[in-house]
């Protein structure tokens, strides 16, 4: 193809309706929820090939690492990660992608997807998507319209033109309308019609055309972005957009603010299968059911259930389901979800009322991923903790101290080398160390295989914000987490 297509990943969002697994400090993109690979993963491995240039990620500063970590480990180099300082839904992550394409290469063909649905057949998408290139080089802004198999309510549609071919050939064709989110009567009769597509937030377009259609029918939108991509930053192998700027900038999305205004819309029907694995029900349709429609992930076990999901986390739980019907329930070590599938979409709402009582679990997961690795708190008391810590070959921790605590750390598997004001001394499995309050310290891993320790913490304030932060590789300022 003599115009290379470049992919933008966008994976800012929280995905509350996969609650508990799904949670904003890490939501389902970076999740394995279906196959070996997380949904990011796919996603970008989906969008590479001769047609594809590297891929432009747009992503939260939390997720920076979870990032780059996760294209490394699919042997994918990105062409760069364009950090959001606040989520702004899709309009402004759009435009900050376009105004950094079109920095590079101008007039670049741009390709927007989601990096949290899930796609099997690859090769039929990408044919779907070179299929839609001719309109974008002359300046249309293409969607694509996933074929229907159901009367959903979860998702906008899109109004088609002219009726599409039996096979739902990736036949471009004027769009001739959005249609929001229906009630089942209407999402019934545009099933039963066969003129509308399910809108899967999927575009293609040249910089040259969405920029224009910005400046035409979002100009607040792309001032806000400008500026805030014109007084970016780099950090490492990142691009942070300017706070101050960035904070200007309209929270909308791109449906909104451009799609619905234009004049030069194209949709592209795609026959193949999708979801964007959006609620729990989702999951349980697109999982290997058994003949009973049971589908079960982890450590479970189905006692004469039906049509019900059961997913454990742990393998130190089992999940048991005895005479259930049409069910979802999810165990993990710290939040347990039992719901009706038809009430899925509301998990978004006990999300929202667990937030209000400021329960932790609402938003963070008891595993806690970092640059170099993870840890989980495994027992919390009123002046101690206890925590595992795990850390990746050739990782190291920042040089800190902390105000308010002291910490035992016990190697169990590993190398560990660690600083201690002006002492460094190499530990290996079953050796400890003592770090009193105040003490300036590092731990690094020097070997080649993952470094496992207990961290024994005690004090009056036990806090991820109380820490001094000397000297990091990875740039993170100060912070719980920089």
């Amino acid at each position: 193809m003599a115009n290379k297509i470049n992919p933008v990943l966008l994976c800012g969002g929280a995905g509350t309706r996969l609650w508990p697994l799904s949670r904003k400090s890490y939501p389902k993109q970076f999740v394995k929820l279906i196959g070996e690979e997380s949904l990011f993963q796919a996603s970008a491995r989906r969008l590479t090939g001769t047609d594809f240039t590297a891929p432009s990620v747009v992503t939260a500063a939390d997720f920076r690492f979870v990032v780059l970590e996760q294209l490394a480990a699919a042997e994918i180099a990105p062409a760069d990660i364009l950090i959001e300082p606040a989520a702004k839904n899709t309009a402004a992550a759009i435009c900050a992608a376009a105004l950094a394409l079109e920095a590079r290469t101008p007039g670049a063909l741009m390709l927007i997807a989601p990096s949290d649905h899930v796609i099997p057949d690859a090769d039929r998408f990408r044919a779907t998507v070179a299929a839609a290139v001719p309109a974008a080089l002359d300046g249309q802004l293409v969607t694509f319209g996933i074929r229907p198999d159901r009367p959903e309510t979860g998702y906008g549609w899109l109004a088609l033109s002219s009726v599409p071919t039996a096979e739902f050939a990736p036949t471009p064709q004027p769009l001739k309308g959005f249609v929001e989110k229906p009630d089942l009567a209407t999402a019934e009769a545009l099933l039963a019609g066969g003129m509308h597509l399910w809108n899967a937030g999927i575009f293609l377009f040249s910089t040259t055309t969405i920029l224009a259609a910005f400046a035409a029918h979002a100009p607040e939108v792309l001032a806000a972005t400008r500026a805030a991509f014109e007084a970016a930053e780099a950090d490492l192998s990142f691009t942070r957009l300017a706070p101050d700027a960035w904070a200007d900038c309209p929270e909308i999305s791109i449906d909104y603010a451009v799609m619905e205004q234009a004049n030069n819309l194209t949709v592209v029907p795609y026959g193949g299968a999708w979801s964007d694995l959006g609620d729990w029900q989702a999951v349980w349709r697109d999982g290997k059911a058994d003949a009973q429609g049971v589908v079960k992930s982890g450590p479970a076990t189905s006692i004469d259930c039906k049509d019900t999901l059961l997913q454990a986390t742990s393998g130190a739980q089992q999940l048991v389901g005895i005479g259930l019907e049409g069910l979802v329930a999810i165990a993990m070590p710290d939040a347990v979800l039992v719901a009706h599938k038809d009430r899925t979409q509301d998990v978004k709402e006990a999300v929202i009322k667990l937030k209000a009582a400021a329960v932790p679990q609402a938003e963070t997961l008891p595993r806690d991923y970092r640059p170099w690795g993870w840890y989980e708190s495994l027992v919390v008391g009123t002046r101690f903790q206890v925590k595992r810590i795990v850390v990746h070959p050739g990782a190291a921790l920042s040089l800190q101290s902390h105000h308010h605590r002291a910490e035992h750390w016990i190697v169990v598997e590993g190398t560990a080398k660690v600083t201690i004001d002006e002492t460094v001394q190499l530990l290996s499995e079953n050796q400890s160390v003592y770090i009193p309050l105040g003490a300036v310290h590092r731990m690094e891993n020097p070997g080649k295989l993952p470094l496992t320790l207990i961290e024994v913490q005690t004090g009056g304030y036990l806090g991820e914000d109380d820490i001094i932060r000397y000297d990091d590789v990875y740039a993170r300022g100060q912070g719980a987490k920089g």
